[in-house]
This record gives C-alpha cells, structure tokens and sequence, in this order.
C-alpha cells in the first residue's frame, strides 16, 4: 500500500470517468465496442455483424465518438470506424476475460 494521501477526485475527472463506465454499462455499445476492438468496420458491416439497424449503429457509434472512445475515417462515400481509447478497450478486454474465467463455467 502506498504512502500517500488519497486525493478526491475533480468534478471533471469525476464526471468523465462516469461517462465512460455508462458507456461500457450498454450491451450494444460493448458489442460494438468488441467488434472494434478487433477490426475497423463501417456502419453497414457493424449492422450487418451485429444484427442491428443502421440508425441504432450510428447512434451508439456517435455516443462513443463523443468520449473519444472510437474515431473514424473516411475512404470516399464510406465511414470506417475503429477503436480509439486503448486504455478503454485494455480494460474492456480485462473486464471479458474477467468474466469468462469468473462467471462462464465451461
């Protein structure tokens, strides 16, 4: 255990760091973010992967941009998307096999 003094957090901090977990609390937002993780895809292949409507993609898509947790490019008419928070997708990927090993009995 450390010496030092625990400090509360900023208001800032505090609120962003809310804002995340929300974000990873949605079970479409994790399978996105899962899929992402792995590869880039535009909005019509996560739909179709998925089996989600289009509109729902790019609403989450658009909440997760928003924390900086997917960033996207452009290649002509198309929008690919990919992960952008590695510390985000690290714990993601922790909180997975967390759950594989603590929960899922095989």
């Amino acid at each position: 255990m450390s010496d030092k003094t625990p400090v509360d957090l900023d208001n800032k901090t505090l609120a962003t760091v809310a804002q995340i977990f929300k974000a990873v609390s949605e079970p479409t937002r994790v399978r996105i973010l899962y899929l992402l993780s792995q590869r880039e895809c535009s909005v019509s292949e996560i739909s179709d992967l998925l089996a989600l409507q289009q509109s729902t993609v790019s609403h989450q898509l658009s909440f997760l941009k928003q924390l900086h947790l997917v960033k996207s490019r452009r290649e002509g008419k198309v929008i690919f998307y990919s992960e952008e928070d590695e510390h985000v997708m690290n714990l993601l990927a922790q909180t997975i096999d967390h759950t594989r090993h603590r929960y899922i009995k095989k």
